[in-house]
């Protein structure tokens, strides 16, 4: 996919169910997706893996024969991981978080948005209970904007190219529901991306919109605090809101 968030074909959505499991998938990416998810099995199928934690999920970076992918586990953040971390009341398969988010990129990717392409979303139910995952495919060429931002290699062009980019979901009705400084992906070269999208949704433009700019300053300022530059991110956010709000509706 590229950074004007062309799709290329559609995505084809099938669902299968085996035992306490049921998963989506795109047949047209891989033919068989449950491989994905066998982290037992993935030497045997020639998949290689490297583990991180990133936020409130667990991610694995999977690789597959020329394939780059994203495996991220849902995790609970906060006092609800102390009662349990990976899992989450059944309220149906269409309410599951997996199957939401999978579901929801689908629909952004047919809107022409830059997000990253959807492979496979599986649960697993046990009574009650369920654990999600998400396989996505890995942006080529982009890091977070808070990276880049750390390393000095931010451009005015890239909070700009930032600031258009999430007006550009702002303008659909996409409300990101945690949008902070590593969930702006960008790679230097004028293509920029959101990530997770998990409890996500589209609604009618509003007030929200603010609320989602003020989360990504947010996230900034917790940044430079920890790193030590105090005040520096200001001027940055505001060339990528100045952007934001100058930014024709699409």
């Amino acid at each position: 996919m590229h950074g004007d968030g062309h799709p290329g074909p559609d995505v084809r959505v099938v669902r299968s169910a085996f035992g306490g499991a049921a998963m989506l998938h795109d047949p047209a990416k891989l033919s068989d997706p449950a491989v994905l998810f066998d982290r037992a099995g993935w030497q045997a199928h020639g998949i290689t893996a490297h583990a991180a934690e990133e936020g409130r999920g667990a991610v694995t970076y999977l690789e597959t024969g020329s394939r780059r992918l994203v495996l991220r586990s849902y995790l609970r953040g906060g006092l609800p991981a102390a009662v349990s971390r990976d899992r989450y009341l059944f309220l149906g398969e269409d309410r599951t978080r997996p199957f939401r988010e999978f579901r929801l990129l689908v629909a952004l990717l047919a809107r022409r948005l830059p997000v990253p392409q959807p492979v496979a979303a599986r649960y697993l139910r046990r009574g009650l209970l369920y654990a999600g995952e998400l396989v996505t495919e890995r942006l080529p060429g982009a890091v977070p904007l808070g990276w880049r931002w750390l390393e000095g290699a931010m451009t005015d062009a890239d909070w700009e190219t930032a600031g258009r980019c999430i007006r550009r979901f702002h303008d659909a009705g996409v409300q990101h529901p945690d949008l902070n400084a590593n969930n702006v992906m960008l790679d230097g070269h004028g293509g920029a991306w959101l990530l997770d999208f998990d409890r996500g949704r589209i609604r009618t433009p509003g007030p929200w919109r603010e609320k989602v700019l003020e989360r990504l300053a947010r996230s900034l300022a917790k940044m430079a605090a920890a790193t030590g530059q105090g005040e520096v991110w200001r001027d940055g956010f505001a060339r990528l809101r100045a952007a934001h709000d100058a930014a024709p509706p699409e």
